[in-house]
């Protein structure tokens, strides 16, 4: 029987027991390249429910590591928080996470974290209004203090089934892009054929986010993580939409805007497999695109990172961050200052984050 990876409910009666093994099972060592450190971020010990999925993180400005994910008994539980967490610069632990988006009356989903240029850190989350994320909206949150304090929430988008995922990049004309999505089906266990990715821009000086058009593809995309390719061009992966059963026809889409982010092109579907999961897609400081994703169609494993030194055109380097039986599985990236390459992650049946950093002569090498 195919266990779904959309929806694993976790019974609260048993929830003391499962704790205890998973917990157990997150200290165990993982199959890792000596080149490549992995810490565990927390895992079932820390209270704030089993459930702790997708993760998002950012170095702020004074050094500082913060993180964020969504906590509670389960994906579709309604007692569902953003929680956050911070490592001080030059420390090796981890605060004890404290909510920082909660509704008693909706469920909180996929954080994403970022601070902007001038300082001041966003976090944009999920509200799911009913019994799937169809259902949802786009809210964000303002820290000015580096995440010490919270604005009030406020609304992003209006459109029923409108979700984000992936942090914005700032425009050449100085303005945001957000990469958001558009799921539709109403289904826990798949997502609509026309499920779409689209984007929306923040122009300098404005309080209204643009949209640009949807993209559509063959079973439908979402997720889209986004870079710039230079004169006004940026370039996105999505995750392909579907369902989760098992297959050999499931692959990451690709599309392009030579506007600014205004337009995009029809979604195609590229050589790299997707298993229906996050995948993730930054620039480095030297210009090369770093690829992070689940080389796989059925399974969330291993984590793969690839690197292209071509604007996208090829990624020949690739090297596998985490392997073996499990899940690991909803990176996201960032390159620090020193030239490090940090990837989070969510593993052992979404209970536990971990953090892996390594240098980029350990993809070179792995040609």
């Amino acid at each position: 029987m195919k266990i779904s990876l959309r929806n694993r409910p976790l019974v609260r009666q048993s929830q003391w027991l499962h704790g205890i093994l998973l917990g157990l099972w997150s200290f165990m060592p993982l199959v890792q390249s000596s080149e490549v450190h992995v810490e565990r971020v927390l895992g079932p010990e820390v209270d704030t429910g089993l459930y702790k999925h997708p993760s998002t993180f950012d170095v702020l400005d004074n050094g500082d590591f913060y993180a964020a994910y969504y906590g509670g008994d389960g994906e579709y539980a309604w007692n569902t928080a953003v929680y956050g967490t911070r490592r001080l610069k030059g420390e090796t632990t981890w605060s004890e996470p404290v909510a920082i988006a909660s509704n008693p009356f909706q469920s909180m989903g996929n954080p994403v974290l970022w601070q902007a240029p001038g300082g001041e850190v966003w976090l944009f989350f999920v509200v799911r209004f009913g019994g799937t994320w169809s259902s949802s909206r786009i809210m964000a949150k303002i820290s000015r203090d580096r995440c010490e304090s919270w604005s009030d929430a406020f609304p992003i988008t209006f459109e029923e089934g409108t979700m984000v995922r992936s942090r914005p990049i700032v425009l050449q004309n100085g303005g945001y892009l957000l990469p958001i999505y558009h799921e539709t089906g109403r289904d826990t266990e798949k997502t609509g054929a026309d499920t779409s990715s689209l984007f929306l821009r923040l122009a300098p000086g404005s309080r209204s986010w643009e949209a640009s058009n949807k993209v559509y593809s063959r079973l439908g995309n979402l997720q889209p993580a986004v870079v710039p390719l230079g004169d006004d061009r940026y370039m996105a992966f999505c995750r392909r939409g579907g369902d989760y059963e098992p297959g050999d026809d499931g692959y990451v889409i690709r599309t392009e805007s030579q506007d600014g982010g205004r337009t995009w092109s029809q979604g195609v579907e590229t050589t790299f497999p997707n298993p229906n999961a996050a995948v993730e897609l930054i620039r480095l400081a030297n210009g090369h695109l770093l690829f992070v994703y689940n080389h796989s169609m059925d399974d969330r494993t291993p984590l793969r990172a690839a690197l292209s030194l071509d604007g996208g055109m090829t990624f020949p380097f690739k090297r596998d961050i985490m392997a073996g039986d499990g899940s690991y599985a909803y990176p996201t990236a960032l390159q620090t200052p020193d030239g490090r390459i940090h990837v989070m992650f969510t593993s052992n049946d979404r209970t536990t984050i971990r953090l892996a950093t390594f240098e980029e002569s350990f993809l070179l090498s792995g040609g």
